[in-house]
C-alpha cells in the first residue's frame, strides 16, 4: 500500500473492533544480495518482494497510526532490533508506547541479512545472543529514573532515559527455530510465529510449551500468536485456543476480495477505502464471535 494510506487503514481496523496491527520491518534492499531469504520458496534463497517494495519506519508508522485511533494496539512482526544501537531502540518504542498510551507491544527477531547489519556496523555474527541480553536491557533502561545495565553485550552506565512507559511494553520474539523457541522461553512475553498448516502449528507451538516448562514458565501469562492456514471462523480459533494454547491470531481480513484482487491485478494501488467492507464483514462474521 501507499505508506499514508495506512494511516487510513489504522481508522478503518479501529472503528470496526480489531486488537491490533502488525508492522514489517526492513532497512534496505541491496542492490548486491548475497544473504539468503530463510522462508524463501524461491531455489536461490531470494526475497519473495521486488526491492522497490516500500517499507516504512515502523515507529514512525506506528507513532502516526496511533494519533488517530483509540483502542487499535500495535505490534512489529518483527523489528530487526539487533542490527540497532540498543539506546536508540530503547528511546523509540519508550516514546511510541507513551504516546500511544501504552497500545505498543515489541517483536523482535534475529534478522537474516547480514548486509543490513553491516550497514549499521552492527556484528552479525552474534545477533542471537545480543538480542537475549538486549531484552533484558530495555526493560532496564524502560523502567524510570536512574538505571544501569552491565552485561556481556551492552555495558549501559547510569542514565536517565525518558520519556519512559507507564507500564511495561510487552517483548515477543519471532521465529519458529528451536533458538528462537528457546529465546522467547527464556526471556520474552510471548511468541510471534508465521502462518502454518494445523500440524505444523501443533509441533512449534508442542516445542514452546516444552521449552516454557525448562524454564518453569509453564503456568505463566505467555502471549502465543500464530497464523494458521485454515478458512478464519470462529470455530477453528476456539479450537487453537483450546489445544494449541494460542492467543492470538493473524491473517488479512481481505485476502479473499475480489474486487481488492482485481485493482492489484491490473496494476492499481487500492486505497484504504477499498478494504472497509472487507474489514467490517470480517468484523461481524467472525471477529464479533470470537471476542468476549
Amino acid at each position: 500500500m501507499d505508506p499514508r494510506e495506512l494511516i487510513a487503514m489504522s481508522t478503518l481496523l479501529d472503528d470496526a473492533g480489531y486488537h491490533g496491527l502488525m508492522v514489517s520491518d526492513h532497512l534496505v534492499f541491496p542492490r548486491e544480495l548475497e544473504s539468503k531469504y530463510p522462508y524463501s520458496p524461491h531455489p536461490d534463497g531470494r526475497p519473495i518482494w521486488e526491492p522497490e517494495t516500500v517499507w516504512p519506519d515502523p515507529w514512525v508508522l506506528i507513532g502516526a497510526m496511533s494519533a488517530v485511533t483509540t483502542q487499535l494496539n500495535f505490534t512489529t512482526n518483527i523489528y530487526v532490533a539487533p542490527m540497532r544501537p540498543i539506546l536508540q531502540v530503547a528511546k523509540e518504542v519508550g516514546t511510541a508506547s507513551v504516546i500511544s498510551g501504552g497500545r505498543v507491544a515489541l517483536g523482535v527477531g534475529a534478522g537474516w541479512m547480514r548486509e543490513e547489519f553491516e550497514l549499521q556496523g552492527q556484528d552479525f555474527t552474534n545477533r542471537g545472543k545480543r538480542l537475549t541480553e538486549m531484552i533484558q536491557a530495555l526493560r532496564e533502561l524502560w523502567s524510570g529514573g536512574w538505571v544501569e545495565f552491565h552485561g556481556d553485550y551492552y555495558d549501559i552506565p547510569e542514565l536517565t532515559m525518558e520519556p519512559h512507559p507507564a507500564e511495561p511494553v510487552p517483548i515477543y520474539v519471532g521465529g519458529h527455530s528451536d533458538a528462537a523457541l528457546k529465546r522467547a522461553a527464556k526471556v520474552a512475553d510471548g511468541w510471534i510465529g508465521n502462518a502454518y498448516p494445523w500440524d505444523e502449528a501443533v509441533h512449534y507451538t508442542g516445542r514452546l510449551r516444552e521449552f516454557l516448562a525448562d524454564e518453569g514458565r509453564a503456568d505463566d501469562d505467555f502471549e502465543i500468536i500464530c497464523g494458521l492456514y485454515a478458512m478464519p471462523e470462529p470455530e477453528l480459533f476456539e479450537r487453537a485456543e483450546a489445544e494449541l494454547g494460542i492467543t492470538a491470531t493473524l491473517c488479512q481480513p481481505w485476502a479473499l476480495d475480489a474486487g481488492i484482487q482485481r485493482m492489484k491485478g491490473e496494476g492499481i494501488t487500492p486505497p484504504a477505502e477499498a478494504y472497509r467492507e472487507s474489514i467490517e464483514r470480517f468484523a461481524t462474521d467472525v471477529l464479533a464471535h470470537c471476542q468476549s
